[in-house]
């Protein structure tokens, strides 16, 4: 905030320590995929020194995208933390992955941070802006994270600060507009004949100096006198934005008496940084990465100044709920070093060296290698999901170290605020609680949305299915928005993922991180049959081939009962009938286990009643076996009679939308056999769709929907019930049985 040069401490990737809360800035960048934060983050370490040289993403050759999957594809799939010094304080700075499907990697930065970077492109629609931030933007309001918007890539062709600033402010801040204003506007050279004009300064409202990086080195200037105007009117709108949401009224009093020209900058700086950290004024900045030899970014500068003063410190932060593993309320302690400890697992990564990677922030206390700590946790919950039980452990930290991309620098403690790297934690999960052996506690874990896009996967071949259960478990603890289920209706492994980026990456990690080959397949929806009508059957199961033989006859009768009652049994033989009681259970597990078998296209009998009405038995010749046989085989002749039905799960469905993509919305639900029941109007312009989907429609509708509303929908969905299927796409299932392939 204050314009100054800075020398460049330490030498390259070297990390620096934390002593005290106060020293740590905890910061998270937010913003969509390409929108340059990787780039920003590469530029910052190299205006702070932590590096010699900026790498570029599409080299593969940047801090933060250190995994190969990330170098491949030349886009972030990980958090990466890259720490640097600025004005004797470490910056943690959280790289976070702009793609939708990685929001859970969002999650656990924005659980890590203190505060937030909304880096926008210059060259983004008003729309997409919204789309993809927005709703990131909510929830950092939701907790009073303080945010600061830094817009990049203007030296694109036809791009315009101004109007992006106005955008940003429209979409995050409708109802107050003078709370998103510039802190520096933006010096462009000369336009080329394609429209591209270089970004080369900035110019300083509250300073009115130009920032010039022209020669590659940042000089002062004064503004130029046709300038002066137009500084003079955002300079005006400046201060009166940050007097107003700092709530000085003893200095808005001076503004008004003196016109506006005699207030003191380092008085208003004050109060800008008062106004940042208490989440009520988002000022605006422009960044650019440095040019071929510079050694500063464009506004780097600039924007470490407003990390170091204007963003809070761990002190400021309002600690997380905390209660003891059986639930229990406790008081979080206070963020201090000499506090009891209390520290948190928010990402688990896997290093083919040191093994499975937990980041951890230390909220309270002070964690030191071989430490005993006490593990505590269930991991994250996934909406729409049953909590997972709870886990216990007391565990020795190994060694600590400070993550710097790739590289892990050894480090003698970690103190309250900061983060941290242990190796080898035990069997930690992604929000699992470290507290002090002897007073475990627990922190109440963030949510995780719900993955809803399913891909059944098997083995390639024998050696790999040997190895597929073990990779796939670790698959999973690494990544809480990955959900493993093993269906045992139609035996198929399915993971489940947030979209087809969060797909690829994971089969991609099985393949290149475990060695486990894979092949995906179409997912099946579990379905289930039901009878229509009443039916009989006669189980005739007699064999003689020498010694004991097998004889098992009995009489069966089939009724159809109401949705959700399952198979129920009834016995109507006399006793001292012609089916002996002993045998009368065998009948009824033959009969089960043919209903789960299920009858016409291999899916589960469900809501019917079998009554046993007569048999015979042979005094010599009948067993269990062959009761249980004859049992199965009048369910089988009693189907025919009956007349089998397929059901199909319906869903729930919840779908949130912008007002503009209802209609289209509640069109596509209705063409994929949904019903709409109903529409609720929600906050920002919003709509919730509430109808009733059949379960075969929504295998893909995670995509379809981002692809329908340009990534502004999302929705979730609960199982509801069973109904009956049209009866074409019953005899397609029916036939594709009949073909020796799967059911549906």
């Amino acid at each position: 905030m204050g314009e100054k040069t800075h020398a460049h401490p330490g030498a390259a990737g070297g990390v620096p320590a934390a002593g005290h809360p106060s020293a740590v800035r905890n910061v998270v960048l937010v913003g969509h995929s390409g929108s340059g934060k990787t780039t920003l983050v590469e530029a910052l370490a190299l205006t702070a020194g932590a590096l010699n040289r900026a790498g570029r993403v599409e080299d593969g050759a940047t801090v933060s995208d250190h995994d190969e999957i990330e170098r491949r594809r030349h886009r972030s799939v990980h958090l990466s933390a890259v720490p640097v010094a600025w004005d004797g304080c470490k910056v943690n700075l959280l790289d976070t992955p702009g793609y939708a499907d990685f929001v859970g990697e969002l999650r656990a930065g924005l659980r890590a941070a203190d505060a937030a970077l909304f880096v926008v492109s210059a060259a983004q629609e008003a729309e997409s802006v919204a789309a993809t931030t927005r709703a990131v933007w909510e929830e950092c309001a939701l907790v009073g994270m303080p945010r600061a918007i830094v817009v990049t890539h203007l030296d694109t062709a036809r791009t315009s600060f101004e109007e992006m600033t106005r955008i940003c402010a429209e979409t995050y801040r409708g109802d107050d507009l003078d709370a998103v204003l510039p802190l520096y506007l933006p010096v462009l050279g000369a336009e080329g004949a394609d429209g591209h004009a270089p970004l080369t300064g900035l110019t300083g409202l509250l300073t009115q100096r130009i920032l010039d990086y022209s020669s590659g080195e940042r000089a002062e200037l004064p503004p130029a006198p046709d300038q002066e105007e137009a500084l003079a009117q955002a300079r005006d709108r400046l201060i009166e934005g940050i007097i107003a949401e700092s709530e000085d009224e003893s200095l808005m009093d001076r503004y008004l008496d003196s016109g506006g020209g005699d207030i003191d900058v380092s008085i208003l700086i004050a109060d800008l940084e008062r106004a940042v950290a208490r989440g009520a004024f988002f000022p605006v900045l422009a960044a650019a990465p440095a040019a071929e030899g510079a050694r500063q970014g464009i506004g780097t500068v600039e924007l470490l100044e407003l990390i170091t003063r204007g963003f809070p410190t761990p002190l400021e932060r309002t600690p997380p709920t905390v209660t003891t593993p059986s639930g229990a309320p406790r008081s979080a302690p206070a963020c201090d070093p000499e506090a009891p400890l209390l520290a948190e697992v928010v990402n688990t990564s896997s290093d083919p060296y040191a093994g499975r990677v937990s980041l951890v922030r230390v909220f309270s206390g002070t964690l030191r290698p071989d430490d005993t700590v006490h593990l505590c946790g269930h991991g994250l919950d996934a909406a729409g999901q049953e909590p997972r039980p709870c886990h216990e452990a007391e565990v020795r930290v190994t060694s600590l170290t400070s993550p710097f991309g790739r590289q892990q620098h050894p480090v003698d403690r970690c103190v309250a605020g900061d983060l941290v790297c242990v190796a080898r934690l035990g069997e930690a999960e992604t929000g699992d609680t470290l507290s002090a052996s002897g007073d475990p506690v627990l922190i109440e874990p963030w949510s995780t949305p719900d993955p809803l896009l399913p891909t059944a996967v098997r083995a390639h071949g024998k050696a790999d299915e040997d190895k597929l259960s073990h990779a796939l478990a670790r698959l999973v603890a690494e990544d809480p928005t990955l959900r493993l289920e093993q269906n045992p209706d139609t035996h198929q492994v399915v993971l489940w993922c947030l979209g087809e980026a969060h797909q690829e990456v994971a089969l991609d990690r099985l393949r290149s991180r475990y060695g486990v080959r894979v092949d995906a397949e179409p997912h099946r929806v579990a379905l289930r049959e039901t009878c229509r009508g009443r039916g009989a059957g006669r189980g005739r199961h007699v064999k003689q081939s020498g010694g004991h033989g097998q004889f098992a006859i009995c009489e069966i009768e089939v009724d159809p009962l109401p949705a959700g009652s399952g198979i129920e049994f009834v016995d109507k033989v006399v006793v001292g009938g012609s089916v002996p009681r002993q045998f009368i259970p065998s009948v009824e597990k033959g009969v089960r286990a043919q209903a789960a078998r299920g009858l016409a296209a291999g899916h589960p009998l469900v809501d019917v009643r079998v009554t046993l009405l007569d048999g015979k038995a042979h005094s010599v010749d009948s067993s269990d076996a062959a009761f249980q046989t004859a049992g199965a085989l009048a369910l089988r002749e009693a189907a025919a009679d009956a007349r089998i039905q397929l059901l199909e799960p319906v869903c729930e469905v919840t779908v949130l939308v912008p007002d503009d993509y209802v209609g289209p919305v509640m069109s596509d639900l209705s063409g994929r056999r949904g019903r709409v029941v109903g529409t609720e109007q929600s906050p920002g312009g919003r709509t919730l769709v509430r109808a009733e989907v059949p379960e075969t429609e929504i295998g893909r509708y995670a995509l379809d929907l981002r692809s329908l509303t340009h990534g502004t929908g999302r929705f979730d969905r609960t199982h509801a019930r069973f109904e009956a299927m049209p009866p074409q796409l019953a005899e397609k299932v029916r036939a594709e049985r009949g073909d020796g392939s799967p059911g549906a």
